[in-house]
């Protein structure tokens, strides 16, 4: 049986803490996108077959999970790599669902998201893969926390502690700058790592007030103005743990763009996702056009190319079509 899985991207606001004086690590903030996506096809077969050589080893590694014999797989659509909308592990966990489902398996993608290297800090991604919305997760024990990463699979992925949906006139627009990818692979453990040993545990503190207080309530209540300035108040606040490892509050040349993008009346709000280079807003449906030129106007205010996009919030998460070309 052929399936095509497509899976969204998301943004990532921000963690909650990473001060080691707190007994919780992490906890991520985060949004999946109904645009652009991860698209991956799969059917069964005596061994792998794929010409993405990503994509090949997660095959390779979900076969063996599964305890099946093989399967071609194909890449239709992917993410930008590295651009802070959560490429690797949508990539990732759609190789295993469509894996799993040509073999009418089921996937259990938050057990096995772990052993593809997948969830070990944030579990906004595979969230997001699963159903959808807006997330918050509870992040890890900080007593788990060790001075070396441990192998894949030597963790859980993180619950989810909060979910809403966001209102369908909400969008996201999106800036992608031209620029060098964001840490990712062994650079961005090490940055973490040493983002984690400085943090000062201040700013979780400041966090955990703006979290309750502010994001969500306005992701209940669907209130656009106070969550988009909330969360772009929360990746401020995360950026100063980061000043160090990416040359500022943000990389640079999101920080330009951010100074840019959020001056405009038709954003509420504007913020760099994980390592960047992504800049996101937020806007609705009556605004989106404003909001785009917005937009583009920030990327020629600091001086560089890149695309824009506006988008829907993702409320369902992963999408599963068998036999698609029947």
């Amino acid at each position: 049986m052929a399936v095509r899985v497509s899976a969204p991207a998301r943004l990532h606001f921000g963690f909650c803490n990473l001060s080691l004086a707190h007994e919780r690590l992490y906890g991520s903030l985060g949004v999946a996108l109904a645009e652009p996506r991860t698209v991956v096809t799969a059917e069964p077969a005596d061994s792998v077959v794929c010409d993405h050589p990503t994509a090949r080893e997660h095959a390779a590694r979900a076969t063996s999970l599964l305890d099946v014999s093989g399967a071609r797989v194909s890449v239709e659509d992917e993410l930008p790599r590295h651009v802070g909308l959560g490429s690797g592990t949508q990539l990732a966990l759609a190789v295993l669902a469509a894996v799993a489902r040509a073999h009418d398996r089921e996937p259990r993608v938050r057990e096995r998201a772990p052993a593809l290297g997948r969830g070990g800090r944030s579990g906004v991604g595979v969230a997001g893969f699963e159903s959808g919305g807006f997330v918050l997760d509870a992040g890890h024990p900080t007593e788990r926390f060790t001075a070396e990463a441990p192998d894949p699979g030597g963790w859980t992925v993180p619950g989810v502690a909060a979910r809403h949906e966001l209102p369908d006139d909400w969008r996201f627009v999106l800036a992608l700058p031209d620029a060098d990818p964001g840490r990712h692979g062994d650079a961005e453990e090490t940055s973490m790592r040493a983002a984690v040993e400085d943090a000062d545990p201040g700013v979780a503190d400041a966090i955990a007030g703006l979290v309750v207080r502010r994001v969500l309530p306005a992701a209940a209540d669907g209130d656009r103005g106070r969550f988009g300035r909330a969360v772009a108040e929360l990746g401020r606040l995360n950026g100063q743990w980061y000043a160090d490892e990416q040359g500022g509050v943000y990389r640079p040349p999101a920080g330009a763009v951010v100074d840019s993008l959020r001056a405009s009346p038709a954003v509420s709000g504007a913020g760099q996702s994980s390592w960047g280079p992504a800049v996101y807003a937020v806007t609705d449906a009556t605004h989106a056009a404003e909001a785009r030129l917005a937009a583009r106007d920030a990327l020629d205010d600091a001086d560089c190319d890149g695309r824009v996009r506006v988008v829907r919030p993702d409320d369902d998460g992963a999408r599963v079509e068998s036999n698609p070309n029947s």
